[in-house]
């Protein structure tokens, strides 16, 4: 079955191959995968704590979350190589899109006071990363038993030549950019 996200992006195939001129059909951008990535401070990670944060990520992104450990000690911060500092998931394929349309659909018109996404979240390579202060908004999340709200960062790659280009495809799939 083809997600709302995925239907919308092949509509709008010719849209783009028009609008931008291209002559090659492999030349059109494409969604190449959604990051999700949360963290935490060095001195919340108790394994009770770890083990909600995988579980949640792993439920609101219907696949399993990865821990990452930092890479050096840090005495500032208080933090100790290989030390849990948060998780992620790289999400490709039906699942990137199921996510978006979840995301899309459900829990960004869920967040209090949202009146869209800034356009000015575009990197170097095009792709378009924004940040969701509550977990909470996706309906995966049980709202009795929250041990600790935590945000995430969500990025969405492309392989989209220019800002313009990757603005245009995020656009087309109803993605709630001002």
């Amino acid at each position: 079955m083809q997600s709302i996200t995925e239907k919308l992006y092949k509509d709008s195939i010719p849209e783009l191959k028009s609008k931008f001129s291209y002559e090659n059909e492999m030349a059109i951008p494409k969604l190449k995968m959604v990051s999700i990535n949360v963290g935490i401070k060095a001195t919340d990670s108790d394994n009770k704590l770890l083990a909600y944060l995988l579980n949640q990520i792993s439920n609101i992104s219907g696949q399993k979350a990865v821990l990452t450990k930092s890479r050096k000690a840090i005495s500032t911060f208080k933090l100790r190589k290989d030390l849990p500092i948060g998780c992620r998931v790289t999400l490709r394929g039906k699942k990137m899109y199921q996510f978006l349309d979840k995301l899309i659909n459900i829990a960004l018109p869920r967040i209090r006071d949202f009146r869209g996404l800034t356009s000015k979240g575009f990197n170097q390579s095009n792709h378009y990363s924004f940040g969701i202060k509550e977990h909470s908004i996706f309906l995966e999340v049980d709202l009795d038993n929250i041990l600790k709200v935590f945000g995430m960062n969500i990025t969405v790659a492309t392989n989209a030549k220019s800002k313009e280009e990757a603005l245009f495809l995020l656009k087309k799939i109803n993605f709630p950019i001002k």
